[in-house]
């Protein structure tokens, strides 16, 4: 029976993905109870959350001797082992997937974080993924960054769908919008079905409170102190104004038409980082019907613990999501060096993550190559 917290955000038309993944909750079950018990219906992945993975657990150990044997670099090896646990999930979630039309059901794997900035690379690497995992469930993740937002569009043309992640402004997530926009008009032009291709954006949360609270801090006034803990709910509510709008246009309305899916916002690091703040800060107070929210595993049982009752926490916020943001900038904090520093913070770290999973396995290839 499910858990009636996450019962009630199912209810309210948000969509509950996991944030982890791992071949031994594949293996042992522990997946799957996460969808029969808490309304689970997807999975998202970072080269974070495979690093820890294959650090932390033995079941890759026979994959990964069976590496060892090959001529394969280590690059090539690393494509193995998570497109197997990606495909396998894949298969997890085929019942969801069907049952939703292609909704839910998905399982996010992300593009070499290295190739961020490189436009044709990230486009290469996407579609190779994209046929290397062949289930029709897989969503490739592309960070939004400015070279980033041609693979976007080049990727949903080759009727490719889309996680589009790393977004942390609001101007970015419109010209994220417009990619995904102009993606499907050339995927039409193309000839592929509209209905088949379905995208997420995923805009950060918790990042966005770390960094503007750091300063809010530092500058110690009443007024600034008063703004702690507001600002990535705040920019977050804004965005789904934007995504609001983006469906008022008459260019959505004419994709809408042909078939198209809109491209949900997916609320991404709801892992709340300051301890004083409640653990489902960045869950009850952005619930709204058309998005989806990723949670750490951490997170979800927070709100199946003691989460809301799934009420709008989103309509009717905009001009109060609008004055916490002004009133941040009359303290004296640049929003666009905020949200331009985190971008740049956030490959950084997804870099230093795809470091530690290659030297990981080279390890664990070495090892087995000795024995």
């Amino acid at each position: 029976m499910s858990n009636k917290n996450t019962q009630a955000l199912s209810d309210a038309g948000v969509s509950i993905w996991i944030d982890d993944l791992s071949r031994g909750q594949l293996n042992d079950g522990s997946l799957q109870k996460l969808v029969d018990d808490y309304n689970v219906t997807g999975v998202t992945t970072n080269p974070t959350i495979f690093a820890n993975a294959l650090k932390n657990g033995h079941d890759y150990a026979e994959q990964v001797a069976e590496l060892a044997s090959t001529g394969l670099s280590l690059d090539e090896a690393v494509v193995e082992i998570t497109t197997r646990d990606v495909a396998n999930a894949c298969d997890l979630f085929s019942g969801i997937y069907a049952s939703t039309k292609g909704v839910d059901g998905r399982v996010s794997i992300e593009v070499d974080p290295r190739l961020a900035r490189k436009t044709q690379e990230t486009i290469d690497e996407a579609q190779k993924l994209y046929a290397k995992v062949a289930k029709e469930n897989v969503l490739i993740k592309i960070p939004a960054t400015v070279e980033g937002l041609e693979a976007i569009t080049a990727t949903t043309a080759a009727g490719i769908s889309v996680n589009v992640t790393l977004i942390f402004d609001l101007e970015r997530y419109r010209a994220v919008i417009n990619a995904y926009m102009l993606g499907l008009e050339q995927a039409r032009e193309a000839g592929h079905d509209l209905s088949k291709i379905h995208s997420v954006a995923s805009f950060f949360v918790s990042r966005v409170d770390t960094e503007i609270d750091k300063r809010l801090n530092e500058i110690g006034t009443d007024e600034a102190k008063a703004l702690l803990g507001k600002a990535g709910v705040a920019n977050a509510r804004l965005a789904f104004q934007v995504f609001e709008q983006s469906l008022e246009t008459e260019r959505w309305k004419t994709l809408a038409t042909q078939g198209a899916n809109p491209q949900r916002p997916l609320w991404a690091s709801t892992g709340v980082k300051d301890p004083s703040y409640s653990d489902t800060l960045y869950v009850d107070s952005l619930v709204a019907a058309g998005t989806v929210n990723t949670m750490p595993h951490k997170t979800l049982m927070a709100v199946a613990d003691h989460g809301g009752d799934g009420s709008d926490a989103v309509a009717g916020s905009y001009e109060e999501s609008n004055d916490v943001l002004d009133s941040v900038a009359r303290v004296g904090i640049n929003y666009d060096d905020v949200v331009s520093l985190l971008e740049a913070e956030g490959l950084e770290k997804f870099d230093a993550s795809w470091e530690e999973l290659l030297d990981g396995l080279q390890q664990s290839l070495d090892a087995a190559r000795s024995n």
